[in-house]
């Protein structure tokens, strides 16, 4: 693993439980393949009535994306805060995520980018079959000057 959840936990502002994400498989200028098995956690914040819903995956996703742009800006810069602003094309090919036995791998993909918004395009996968995907728009915070 490239980075472990201590590193994560570094680089998003997410702690404690809420840092879902458990290791980055791969990351590149563009892409980031992280790993997780949160979703098995009795204690996971995001579980609701004993259940973890499949739509939370999308705050996997959202950390996926943060961690990207965490790496991606440098060791100089400094993070920006990030606002979901919309999700499109989402298709959910399952009910749960805590229904699921072993390690997710959360990908995204940044498809766009001009400084202030970002577009992802992100999949929550296991043993290589898709459980949720579809697109994020992110709002960036303003850089102060």
């Amino acid at each position: 693993m490239l980075i472990d959840k201590a590193g994560i936990a570094r680089l998003i502002p997410h702690s404690g439980a809420m840092c879902l994400l458990d290791g980055v498989l791969s990351w590149a200028a563009t892409q980031i393949t992280c790993v997780s098995t949160t979703h098995s956690w009795l204690g996971n914040p995001m579980r609701r009535g004993g259940r973890i819903g499949i739509l939370c995956g999308v705050e996997y996703a959202a950390q996926a994306m943060a961690l990207h742009a965490a790496l991606a800006g440098g060791a100089d810069a400094k993070p920006r805060r990030g606002y979901l602003a919309s999700l499109r094309s989402v298709c959910c090919l399952a009910d749960r995520l805590d229904a699921i036995p072993g390690r997710l791998e959360v990908e995204a993909e940044q498809l766009l980018g001009d400084g202030d918004r970002v577009i992802y395009g992100f999949a929550v996968r296991y043993e290589g079959g898709i459980l949720l995907s579809g697109q994020a728009a992110v709002a960036l915070e303003q850089r102060m000057i």
